[in-house]
């Protein structure tokens, strides 16, 4: 197959770089490594903190790929902490003028640049209301430094391409940093100070997605449970920016109460398994999707023996690489995806 070039990049052999994007999402492993050192005092004193205070439940303020953190930060808190965890609905306090009853809660705020407007007032709200407010943000000048009671810097260094990739990573990171912090859990402490070789191990893994596998696609599913679940949300949401794929993100077992017809109309699904305790029941509906029909593309967890709660991260980490690779060969730039810009303000 003969790849189309995005508009400032060579035509070169598709095992080489060609965008920002994949080579923003290879970074990832180095931003990490130096992210997880640089916050190790910050996470120990937010562990011990809640440990002393432990919140009554968490709320989680993002857009766009941020709220897609959330979602895996939700399973993650809820599984490990026993803490119930929801996303918040920034247009609340932004266009109607609403104050939750946030006494007792923590809130974690999570936005690349710190400056969404709906986003601040969110944590001002937040803060207000009696919460304790923490951000990750990967812009450690932006004003929501000076709304929260605890910044998190990302340290992914500059994004050039729409598409985040390396941030995206670097939230998860932060999220899995935090809640060993938080539990104090020594097998998961010790997985995170791993994440960085596991990630490189990703980047060095043979191809999972192939252009060939989407090659006459236009709408797909991407199918997950638990923390896996947590990142078919920002597969979906890169098959959309990057691919121009209608795709999107269920839990395996949702997707058995109602969606599943769709199967029967040859359906493409993204299969994504992460060997937790989901695993038996997640692989029981797939082999059921396998039954009606459906055509299967299957991802997976690049090497073995990694931590169930970091595996997310692996298999993401692959999957930026290769869907670079699958935007270029349906000849679109996933630097500069039509109609779309790096930070977008809402209200």
């Amino acid at each position: 197959m003969t790849a189309a070039t995005p508009a400032g990049a060579t035509q070169v052999d598709s095992a080489m770089v060609t965008t920002v994007m994949e080579t923003e999402a290879r970074e990832a492993p180095e931003r990490i490594d130096g992210q997880l050192q640089a916050n190790a005092e910050i996470m120990a004193k937010l562990g011990e903190r809640l440990r002393r205070e432990p919140p009554k439940f968490a709320m989680i303020v993002g857009r766009g790929s941020s709220d897609h953190a959330g979602v895996f930060a939700k399973y993650l808190i809820e599984i490990e902490t026993g803490v119930p965890t929801f996303a918040a609905a920034p247009s609340v306090s932004s266009v109607y003028g609403r104050t939750l009853k946030l006494d007792g809660a923590l809130v974690i705020v999570i936005s690349q640049s710190g400056r969404s407007p709906d986003i601040l007032a969110q944590a001002r709200m937040a803060k207000e209301a009696g919460a304790y407010t923490v951000a990750l943000v990967n812009d450690e000048s932006a004003p929501i430094k000076d709304i929260v009671d605890q910044t998190v810097p990302l340290k992914a260094g500059p994004e050039k391409a729409v598409a985040a990739t390396k941030s995206y990573l670097a939230t998860l990171a932060a999220v899995l940093q935090l809640v060993a912090n938080w539990t104090d859990d020594r097998a998961l402490l010790e997985a995170v100070d791993k994440l960085p070789q596991t990630l490189r191990d990703a980047v060095a893994a043979d191809t999972q997605l192939r252009p060939e596998d989407l090659a006459a696609v236009k709408n797909l599913v991407v199918l997950g449970r638990g923390p896996g679940y947590g990142i078919t949300r920002e597969l979906a949401l890169k098959l959309k920016e990057v691919c121009n794929i209608h795709a999107e993100s269920f839990s395996s077992a949702e997707f058995l109460h109602g969606p599943v017809t769709l199967v029967e109309q040859k359906l493409t699904v993204i299969n994504v398994p992460i060997e937790d305790e989901s695993f038996e029941a997640h692989s029981e509906q797939i082999a059921d999707i396998i039954r009606r029909g459906g055509t299967l593309v299957n991802l997976h967890v690049p090497s073995k023996g990694v931590h169930p709660r970091v595996a997310p991260l692996a298999l993401l980490q692959r999957f930026y690489i290769d869907v670079a690779h699958v935007a270029v060969s349906r000849g679109i730039n996933p630097d500069e995806p039509a109609g779309l810009k790096k930070v977008t303000q809402t209200l």
